[in-house]
């Protein structure tokens, strides 16, 4: 019997090599060792595979609840909106195009969703184009109320940073005390060239290089035109055709605006000069509303531009040089007499 010691091999010394495992005899029953369990490495290959996957989870949480928030905030605000915006689209053109629009684009988005996932494209990725696309519509804006404006004009009077109506007056009463300050028009002169449209201005230049204008009234006339004489075509004149105006049918309109605006007026008096009316009365216009009665009368007026309204071409409508040359005159509307369109029109 050998010693334990014997048996250790010295520090240093190399370790007997394993015998070598015998082969395993034909048909030999004898049980094989069961697999060992994957390694580390293993683990480690599976962990690199799974590792993406796992991290885009959180992302494909947000994709897809972003989505769902896109779809459905705007399946809400169109549910919301979907009543007025139906009531204001049968009176409003432009509402109904916008309404037409949004639906052709809805319709667009579910067709190109079906056709994305249809070609293989992931539903992840085709529900986040559709909410992009849906939450991407513009918001229509609402139409502020009836009191809306008043609110504004509210906040705006009690904004601290805004002078009150007396800080404004008394800085107005300071600039004219000012000497040395020099007028550039009337500060109604800014927002009324808002207010003009372009045939308005060449009837204004009409007006202030060639003088008042004629206009005629047609009436009916004859004996019983004596006792009561009705009116049939009222403010008759060449203004359109002498200012070359673009749309010679809404100059009525156009001197109705300038009338508004303070810049003409109209009088019941004719021109000295009757050759004026003698070409207007020749005017297709005039002899078709002197046919369209038995008996008619002309009767004769003149058109006017007021001394704001000369004021106001002279600094807004010529240059500096022209605006130094004299003009043809122009009567001043009465003081008794407001010149009206219905009193110019009515005897």
């Amino acid at each position: 019997m050998t010693d334990l010691h014997d048996e250790v091999a010295p520090p240093g010394a190399p370790l007997p090599a394993e015998p070598p495992e015998a082969p395993k005899a034909p048909g030999s029953t004898e049980p094989t060792e069961p697999p060992k369990p994957p390694g580390p490495a293993t683990n480690g290959h599976a962990h690199d595979r799974l590792a993406p996957a796992v991290e885009a989870l959180p992302g494909l949480a947000r994709v897809a609840a972003s989505a769902a928030w896109h779809t459905t905030g705007w399946g809400v605000r169109t549910s919301l909106r979907s009543t007025a915006r139906l009531a204001r689209a049968v009176t409003d053109p432009h509402e109904a195009a916008t309404l037409a629009h949004e639906a052709t684009e809805a319709v667009q988005v579910v067709s190109d969703l079906a056709r994305s996932v249809s070609a293989g494209i992931p539903v992840s990725s085709a529900l986040v184009r559709a909410g992009e696309t849906l939450g991407s519509f513009a918001e229509v804006p609402e139409r502020p109320e009836r009191g809306g404006r008043r609110d504004a004009e509210e906040a705006t009077r009690h904004d601290p940073r805004r002078p009150s109506l007396r800080e404004r007056g008394a800085q107005l009463l300071e600039r004219s005390r000012d000497v040395w300050s020099e007028r550039d028009g009337h500060p109604a002169y800014e927002r009324m060239l808002g207010e003009l449209a372009p045939d308005e201005a060449r009837v204004l230049l009409l007006l202030l290089e060639h003088g008042p204008q004629p206009s005629v009234d047609v009436r009916t006339g004859g004996p019983i035109g004596m006792v009561s004489s009705q009116l049939i075509a009222p403010g008759l004149t060449m203004i359109g055709a002498r200012a070359g105006c673009r749309y010679v049918d809404q100059v009525p309109a156009y001197l109705n605006n300038l009338f508004r605006l303070g810049l003409v007026w109209f009088s019941r008096e004719p021109l000295r000069d009757p050759m004026d009316y003698q070409v207007l009365e020749a005017q297709p216009d005039v002899v078709e509303a002197c046919h369209s009665v038995k008996f008619a009368k002309v009767v004769r007026r003149s058109i006017h531009l007021t001394p704001f309204g000369e004021d106001f071409c002279r600094t807004c409508l010529v240059d500096e040089v022209t605006a130094e040359r004299s003009f043809p005159a122009h009567e001043a509307p009465p003081e008794a007499e407001s010149g009206e369109p219905s009193q110019h029109r009515s005897d």
